[in-house]
C-alpha cells in the first residue's frame, strides 16, 4: 500500500531536499554554537542564523532583520507577543477561530485582570471586520487573529482589520501559523505590528523553529518570557535591551535554523505564488468531488480562492476518529481528525465536540493522490 501524507497542517512532509541536505552539513561540518565563541565554527554558525533572518526578512516583507525573534514555535511567539505586552486593565480583542496558541494565554490573562472580548465568525469561519470595529473600547490595546483557520483554512480579512487597528492606536498581532510561506504577506501595507509563525508547516523547516516579528520600538513595551546568556553584553547581569538579544537567551537551534533557512531559499527559489496556485488546484479538486458525495458534509468556504489547503469534512453517522482511522489502515491516507487545538473554532462552525476530520495539502502532493482520497472517502460514505 502506497503511503499519502495528507496531514500538512500540523507539520509539512516531506520538506525540500535543501532542508535536509541543510541540516546534515550544519551537524558535520560546522556544529559550532553561534555568538558564543571566536572561532571559525561559530562564526559560520552564526553566519547561517543570519543568514536565515535575512531570508525570512525577505519573505515577510520585514526591513529590518533584527526586529525578526527566534523561537522554537509558533506557540512561544504568541506567548511572548500576549504576555510580554498585556497588563491588567488592558482590552483585548479576538476572534472565535482562534488556536489555543492564543485563546489559552488570554483566558490565563483574563484570570489576572485583562478583559477579552472573542468576536463570533460566521459558521464559514469568516469575520466580519464591522464586529472588530464594534467591539473596540477605550481600554482596548492589541488585537490577536489568525490569518487563516487551522480547522476550516477561511482566510481572514486581515488588511481590513490592520487598517482598524491602525486607526485606533492598536497593536495588532497576526498568528501565520499557517500562512507563512504560502500567502503573501505585507508586514507595512496590512499595518501589521506582531507577527507569529513556525518553521516546520509552509515554510518547509523541521519542527523546533519559529519566530516573532516586533515592529520597532514596541519592543521597549514587550517583556521577555524568558532572561540568560546571550552571548552579548556578557559584563552585565541585566538582559540586554536591544534586539534581538532582548527575547533571545541560551543557545539557539542552530541546525534547526539551517534548516528553517533552507525551507525559505525554496520557496523563494520556486515562488510563492506558484506554490499557493498548485495547493489551491489540489485544494479546489478535493472540494468538487467532496461536494457530490451523498452524507458528507464540508466545513468552511468550500472555496479555494477563500481558503488555504485545509478540508474539514464529516461523514453522516461515522465519528472522525473512526473515519481517519480507516483512511490510515484502509487506504493508507494519514489525516488528523478531532478538535485540531481550537475548541472555539469549532464550536463556531458546530462541530464541538466531536470535531471533523481534516485533510491538509501540501506543495509536494499530487492529484492522483487527492483522487485517491476522495475515492476512499466515498467508499467510506457508502
Amino acid at each position: 500500500m502506497n503511503l499519502i501524507y495528507l496531514d500538512n497542517a500540523a507539520t509539512s512532509w516531506p520538506k525540500p531536499e535543501e532542508t535536509y541536505t541543510a541540516m546534515d552539513r550544519y551537524s558535520r561540518t560546522i556544529g559550532g554554537s553561534p555568538g558564543r565563541s571566536g572561532h571559525r565554527r561559530s562564526i559560520e554558525a552564526g553566519r547561517v542564523i543570519l543568514d536565515t533572518r535575512e531570508a525570512l526578512a525577505r519573505l515577510l516583507g520585514i526591513n529590518d532583520v533584527f526586529q525578526l525573534v527566534f523561537t522554537m514555535n509558533a506557540t512561544e511567539a504568541l506567548n511572548l507577543a500576549i504576555f510580554g505586552l498585556l497588563s491588567s486593565g488592558d482590552h483585548v480583542i479576538t476572534s472565535s477561530m482562534e488556536h489555543n496558541s492564543v485563546m489559552r494565554p488570554l483566558r490565563v490573562l483574563e484570570e489576572r485582570g485583562v478583559e477579552v472580548s472573542v468576536v463570533t465568525c460566521s459558521p464559514r469561519g469568516e469575520l466580519d471586520p464591522q464586529d472588530v470595529l464594534d467591539a473596540i473600547k477605550n481600554n482596548t490595546k492589541a488585537i490577536y487573529l489568525t490569518h487563516a483557520s487551522n480547522v476550516t483554512g477561511t482566510i481572514m480579512p486581515i488588511r481590513e482589520v490592520g487598517r482598524i487597528s491602525r486607526d485606533h492606536g492598536l497593536t495588532f498581532c497576526i498568528d501565520a501559523a499557517q500562512t507563512a510561506g504560502v500567502l503573501s504577506l505585507n508586514i507595512d501595507e496590512m499595518n501589521i505590528d506582531l507577527l507569529a509563525f513556525t518553521g516546520h508547516k509552509s515554510l518547509y523547516g523541521p519542527q523546533g523553529t519559529g519566530g516573532l516579528y516586533i515592529r520597532k520600538s514596541l519592543e521597549k513595551e514587550i517583556q521577555p518570557l524568558m532572561v540568560g546568556g546571550t552571548g552579548s553584553r556578557s559584563e552585565f547581569e541585566r538582559q540586554p535591551d536591544f534586539m534581538p538579544d532582548k527575547y533571545e537567551c541560551g543557545t539557539p537551534n542552530g541546525i534547526g535554523l539551517a534548516g528553517l533557512g533552507a525551507g525559505v531559499d525554496f520557496i523563494l527559489a520556486t515562488g510563492m505564488i506558484n506554490i499557493r496556485a498548485k495547493e489551491k488546484t489540489l485544494t479546489q479538486l478535493f472540494l468538487d468531488g467532496l461536494k457530490s458525495m451523498q452524507g458528507v458534509t464540508i466545513y468552511g468556504p468550500g472555496d479555494a480562492a477563500r481558503q488555504i489547503s485545509i478540508v474539514s469534512f464529516n461523514i453522516d453517522g461515522q465519528m472522525p476518529s473512526e473515519v481517519s482511522l480507516a483512511l490510515d489502515e484502509q487506504f493508507g491516507i494519514m489525516s488528523r481528525p478531532g478538535l485540531h487545538c481550537a475548541p472555539s473554532a469549532h464550536r463556531t462552525i458546530g462541530t464541538f465536540p466531536g470535531g471533523t476530520v481534516r485533510l491538509s495539502f501540501g506543495y509536494f502532493n499530487t492529484e492522483d493522490e487527492v483522487n485517491h482520497a476522495l475515492e476512499a472517502v466515498c467508499q467510506l460514505s457508502r
